[in-house]
């Protein structure tokens, strides 16, 4: 019986906490999401670490033999 307890309140505490929590209100339609600045970024960090990589490995195959 106390499992069907714990099993009923650990399934009401998850339906009732879904009703108190709040979202955030959607923006309005005309709202655009600027993407250059930061994304730019992490694309030329990503590819000169992707350089950097294939040129040690080349490196390290031509010393290897």
């Amino acid at each position: 019986m106390k499992q069907y307890f714990k099993l009923l309140l650990i399934i009401s505490i998850f339906i009732f906490s879904a009703t108190l929590a709040m979202a955030q209100p959607l923006p309005p339609d005309d709202a655009d999401v600027p993407i250059d600045g930061g994304v730019s970024i992490l694309a030329a960090a990503g590819l000169a670490y992707g350089v950097k990589k294939y040129r040690d490995h080349k490196m390290n195959q031509n010393l290897k033999l």
